[in-house]
């Protein structure tokens, strides 16, 4: 299986940024946890980060014909982005959202998330584990390759 892990804007500032809400854990140690497990598994990952909403929507498309699952943690763009929806739908990969704080239980703002609709599920509120979980849930979506 091929895992492609999209972060969003902020998340390079992880283990800085408001640690009450994002915790101290940075981005490469999420990252590293996230190659850990799934190469226990046999999968491979393409972890990437970008502040750019084009950039984000440039992987997706790339990712067709290359990634098998899109583990995607779009930050703020989750909550504006229209560009982000139309893109995971045009790909059609099983694409899961990720969050590591509860979107549901803070601002009202946050809330409402525009890519919910066309991914195949949401995992959030477990900090650097909902990234983990993530990749559970990648690989109950593919057969092994």
């Amino acid at each position: 299986m091929k895992l492609l892990v999209l972060n969003g804007p902020n998340l390079n500032l992880l283990g800085q940024r408001e640690p009450e809400v994002y915790g101290r854990t940075t981005l490469a140690d999420i990252e590293q946890a996230v190659r850990d497990l799934a190469g226990k598994h046999g999968a491979t990952v393409d972890f990437r980060q970008s502040n750019l909403e084009g950039e984000l929507v440039t992987w997706i498309q790339q990712a067709k014909g290359t990634a098998d699952v899109i583990l995607l943690n779009a930050g703020a763009y989750t909550h504006t982005s229209v560009a982000l929806r139309d893109a995971i739908s045009a790909v059609g990969i099983p694409t899961i959202e990720i969050h590591l704080s509860n979107i549901h239980a803070r601002e009202e703002f946050r809330h409402k998330s525009l890519i919910a609709a066309v991914c195949k599920g949401q995992i959030c509120g477990f900090g650097a584990t909902s990234y983990l979980l993530g990749v559970h849930a990648s690989l109950s979506l593919t057969p092994k390759k």
